[in-house]
Order: C-alpha cells, then structure tokens, then sequence
C-alpha cells in the first residue's frame, strides 16, 4: 500500500511540473491594466515549453503565431491600430491560455531616473489635494522594482494599474504630471513606466559593453572590477577591524567614557551604484516593450564627475536606444536644479546636460526658477512634469503652437568692449522673471578673472559689458552651484546657465 502510494505521489508531482513547465509565461510588464503603444507593431514575448506553438490574439482582429526555440523563448510582432473604443483583451495561447482584460492602446512612456524622478506624489507640494484629484482611469502605471543585477535579467516585478488616489501615492511625481499634462492637452490613454532609484548615477543605468568601449568610460569598469576581485580581502580586513572598533566602544563604556573613534564601513559588493547593475535589473527587462519615448531625472549623483558627463550621458541615451531597436525615440530630460553640493561643480553637470541637445530627438526641461537650493528633492514636481510634456506636445504630437524651451545659448560676438550673446529659443522675446536687470552675469579678458557684469536685452540678444573688462573674451551665465538667474522668454520658461568659454573647470580630469 505504501509502494502504491509512493507511486501516485510520484506521478502527480511529475504531473504538476509537467504543467508548470508547459504554461506559457510572460514578462510582468504584460498584464491587465496595461497601455499598448498605439498605431505600432509592438513585440510580445515570453516563455513556454521548446517546441510549443504559441498563438498572440488580439480583439481588435490582429494574431500572431510562433513556435518556441529549443530555450522555451517566444516572440512576435502584431500591429496596433489608433487608440480608440477600449478596453481590449488580448490572448495568449500555448499549451495554456493567458488572457488579458482592460488592456488600452494609447501612448507608452518610460520615466527614469535617481531620486527627483522616483520622488512620489505623497512628497510633492500639495500631496493630499494632489492625489486626491488623481482619478485617471486611462492613464495606466507601472513601477518597476528596485533590482541589482550583474547581467542583463530578462523579468522583472511589477504590476499594471490604472491611476486612481489610491495606486499615484507612491508614483513618480513627475511622471505622472508629465502623463496627465499629455492626457489633458489629446484625451488618450497614457502608459507610464516608473523604473527609477534614488542616489544612482548614470553609469549604474548603461550597459557594461557601452562603458568598456569607451576609454573616457572604462575607467569605472575597472574600478568596479578591481574592488570585486579585492571584495573578500577587504571584508577579511573589516571583520579585524570591526572588532578592534568593538573592543575600544566597550572599553571606554567601562570607564565611563564616550567613544569618539568611527566605526569602519563595511565593504560593499555589487549595489546600485556598480556599473550597469540597473540597466541590467530595472531596463533591459522591458526591452523592447514597445514605447513611444522616455523622460529622465537624474544627474545629482554625477556632479563630481560633471565633465565625463558630456560623454556618459549621451552614451547611456545611444545605448536605450540601440537596444530597444525603435530607432531615435524621444529622449526629455531636467537640466538639475541649483542646490548647495558639497563637492563638485553643477553647473558643469548642467553644461553637459545642455551639451547633450546635441543630440537627435532630445529635449531638456530647465527648472532653475522652481528648485531650492536648500533641498536637493525640489517639491514643485507638477511644473517639471509640464515642462517635459510640452517638448513631447510640441514635437511628438504636432502642436505647433507651443513654446517648448527656454532660451539655450547659441553664440557670441565680440564688439568692442562688449559681447553680444544670441540664443535659440527666444519664443515671444527675451525678458527678466522678475523685471529687474539680468541677474547672475559675469564676464573676463584673456586673464580669465571673470567679474560682474551687466547685460542688456537688445530684440533676442543679450549685450553683455563691465567697466572693469576693456577686451572681454567670455561670458558666463549662472554659472555656480547656487545660482538662481532671472533671464528667460515672455513665455515663462527660463534660460539655461551657460558659458562662451571652455576652459577646464574642476571637473576636466574628474573620471
């Protein structure tokens, strides 16, 4: 009898993996609830037994079948038609059936980033009233959890929801301004990916292979690489250390004393900071969920290294780009406020930043009036958010109408002892935030001493001068951590810190 049972346990368990291994699976950013990139061929991929015929259907009469490679691994492609009567369901079919419900076809954004972009709207201004008016059924969120990796994960954990005061609490402020500023301005569904982690530098966010290709890049490979192979040395030395620092705590707590002598830090192994552990844990797991662009916050945590930036940040952006395989897809991002850093220069953060327009498809969002230099998480996340949808309004989605950009400098000439500066940008005309003079001005001679100076508007240029300089060479605008500067368009947004000069600053060597 107990041989007999033994028998049928054994055949149920083999049953139940038998079934396990057959249903067919897919990534967590499909599920119920979810925004389908609208008028687009969008991929659909998962997993299920080799061999299985898996059949993707969709009520809106578009199907696509496949058969999985020897890995379980699936894939096809099936076309979008624009957004409209909803919601839709769409079914999966393998040994298993997976069907969908809720499902909208709308416009699908990834907004990423370090802290002023996870920062959630139970932390911006005016959270309760805020939240409370947040009953958007067609705006969808998804939040990827934090996740470190060391190679690139095919899933992550998340969930899709429709925006309610109950699911924006924790999402990202900006993220969901810059959605809502979008539904409101076209009335359809809006998809918002939130994969974002507090305090995480650029690199953290790139593919390993992207920063070993560059010599300007590869430097922080091989510094993570190095503590890695020293990590068990290191932790070996700290457990020696730990206890010496233990034994000098108690000691001085038997004699009455205070201890003043710093407990060691403990050696990290790969965190979020560890050269592509996010790209590997938090992106490369929705790729390629088919999107039409994404917005980013982030820049705080590179200061130091502002320089390297120019070269980094435009890396990180090809890098998304190549691997999501939908060409140059909108890229906006926040220029970083002023803020009292400890160390480093953020205005040369905020120069490479301004640099990266450079690029094809960017767009970046200046929030110097808005940020405090008190506060390196600015509360005001609403403006940020608009601020980001007017670039995608005016140049994803034909509003034309719209001034999208404060001024950006463009160029400079000498005349005399003055310098006239031109920008892009100008929308409506030139003019001061608060009807004073230009604020935050300096200019130098060959001497490269730069002292105040004044500035004039004339139509959309600027003339800059100083009694002090006779033969100026350049001009610098906003140019410190703190500065807080007043020029701007009639339009409202303000004017990026810039400089007409390329000197070297703090952070030249800084890798």
């Amino acid at each position: 009898m107990k041989i007999a049972r033994r028998i049928i346990l054994v055949g149920l368990v083999a049953l139940f993996v038998s079934l396990a291994v057959a249903n067919v699976k897919l990534p967590a950013v499909f599920g119920d609830n979810m925004v389908l990139q609208q008028q687009s061929e969008v991929t659909i991929w998962g997993w299920a037994d080799p061999g299985e015929e898996v059949t993707v259907s969709a009520c809106w009469k578009a199907s696509a079948s496949t058969k999985t490679g020897n890995d379980g691994k699936w894939s096809v492609k099936i076309k979008t038609p624009k957004t409209g009567n909803g919601p839709h369901e769409l079914t999966i079919k393998g040994n298993y059936t997976i069907t969908l419900k809720n499902v909208l076809l709308g416009e699908v954004w990834v907004c990423s980033g370090q802290s002023n972009m996870q920062w959630g709207m139970n932390r911006s201004a005016d959270p309760e009233k805020n939240i409370a008016k947040a009953k958007y059924p067609k705006i969808r969120l998804f939040t990827v959890q934090r996740t470190i990796a060391g190679e690139p994960q095919e899933d992550c954990k998340g969930n899709w929801a429709e925006c309610s005061p109950e699911t924006v609490a924790g999402f990202s402020a900006v993220g969901y301004y810059f959605g809502k500023h979008l539904f409101d301005e076209m009335d359809v569904p809006i998809g918002l990916i939130s994969t974002n982690w507090g305090g995480t530098v650029a690199e953290a966010w790139t593919r390993r292979e992207i920063l070993e290709g560059d010599k300007d890049l590869k430097a922080m490979v091989d510094r993570f690489d190095a503590a890695k192979a020293n990590f068990p040395e290191a932790l070996k030395n700290y457990e020696v250390r730990i206890k010496a620092w233990e034994a000098k705590v108690a000691k001085a707590k038997t004699e009455g004393k205070k201890s003043n002598v710093r407990r060691p830090g403990k050696p990290r192994g790969r965190h979020q900071n560890s050269p592509s552990s996010l790209y590997n844990g938090m992106i490369s797991p929705i790729i390629p969920f088919a999107i039409k662009g994404a917005i980013w916050y982030q820049g705080e945590s590179n200061v130091s290294r502002a320089y390297q930036y120019r070269t980094l940040f435009p890396a990180m952006i090809a890098n998304w780009r190549d691997d999501w395989k939908q060409g140059d897809f909108p890229f906006y991002y926040v220029q970083i406020a002023p803020f009292k850093y400890g160390r480093g220069a953020s205005e040369e953060l905020r120069e490479a930043q301004m640099l990266t327009l450079s690029l094809k498809n960017t767009g970046m969002a200046v929030i110097s009036d808005i940020g405090n230099i008190k506060n390196i998480h600015p509360k005001n996340k609403l403006d940020v958010g608009k601020r980001l949808a007017l670039w995608a309004l005016a140049k994803d989605y034909g509003k034309k109408d719209i001034v999208y950009s404060g001024p950006i400098y463009k160029s400079m000439k000498v005349e005399g002892d003055k310098i006239r500066l031109t920008f892009d940008y100008t929308g409506s005309g030139l003019k001061t935030m608060d009807g004073k003079e230009i604020s935050h001005l300096t200019i130098a001679g060959e001497d490269k001493k730069f002292v105040e100076a004044k500035g004039v508007i004339d139509g959309n240029t600027v003339v800059v001068s100083s009694d002090a300089v006779k033969k100026p060479v350049s001009v610098r605008y906003g140019w410190s951590n703190t500065a807080e500067p007043n020029l701007a368009n009639k339009n409202g947004l303000p004017a990026s810190c810039f400089r007409t000069d390329d000197w070297p600053g703090v952070s030249y060597e800084a890798r």
